[in-house]
């Protein structure tokens, strides 16, 4: 069964300056979900936002707040980014001494749960997972910055993935970051991703843009 496309834009392509209006030009634009990338400058080479401006952007939009947590090790702020508005919560396989552990605590907390796999992480990681989370998160570009170019050995693991989902039988989304755009985009669904995460293909050419830019990458898997 096909299921429709969601689109989870980056706010890490925004304009920190105005956040709160982005994420609700992006919301009005048709966004799905609203992707929050946390980075610790430990686990990833670079720092963004805590759990403060999670909070602080929760009453900008009622759409699902996708937050990436890219820090490590993670478990002592699951509760802080759950509390402060976060819907879905994706940790990524060593960012803990137990990751079943770690997803079995977002899922306490009411949320859904995410795994993430790095480039250099294989698939397989999540064979004894399956059956409690909600959410895989392929890294088609080594996680830190934005505007990177996708890595093409990604969509293999992407279509396997798709696989291991379809087998369990369970309702879990394949969401794909990293260098996704209107070129990358047909491939990376066609290899068996739902939901796509675009920073700089959504916020491209400023706020009129943004709901084109959205509806192309919608589009993008089913041309006519």
């Amino acid at each position: 069964m096909t299921r429709p496309i969601l689109i989870s834009p980056s706010i890490l392509s925004a304009d920190f300056a105005r956040l709160g209006e982005e994420v609700r030009a992006i919301d009005e634009a048709g966004c799905d979900w609203v992707h929050v990338d946390v980075m610790d400058g430990h686990f990833v080479p670079n720092l963004t936002i805590g759990p403060m401006v999670v909070k602080a952007l929760r009453p900008h939009t009622k759409k699902p707040l996708d937050v990436h947590l890219m820090i490590s090790p993670v478990d002592n702020f699951l509760d802080a980014f759950a509390d402060a508005g976060a819907d879905i919560i994706t940790v990524h396989a060593e960012a803990g001494p137990h990751i079943h552990r770690s997803i079995q605590h977002v899922k306490s907390l009411g949320k859904l749960a995410g795994v993430s796999l790095n480039p250099g992480t294989p698939a397989k990681m999540l064979d004894y997972l399956m059956d409690d989370i909600d959410l895989v998160l392929v890294m088609s570009v080594n996680p830190g910055f934005g505007g990177q170019s996708f890595i093409e050995n990604q969509l293999k693991k992407i279509s396997a993935i798709r696989s291991m989902i379809d087998k369990s039988g369970r309702d879990i989304r394949l969401e794909v970051d990293g260098g996704v755009d209107a070129a990358t985009a047909p491939r990376v669904i066609a290899a068996g991703a739902d939901v796509l995460v675009a920073g700089t293909a959504t916020f491209r050419g400023g706020p009129s843009q943004y709901a084109a830019n959205i509806k192309t990458l919608r589009e993008s898997g089913n041309p006519g």
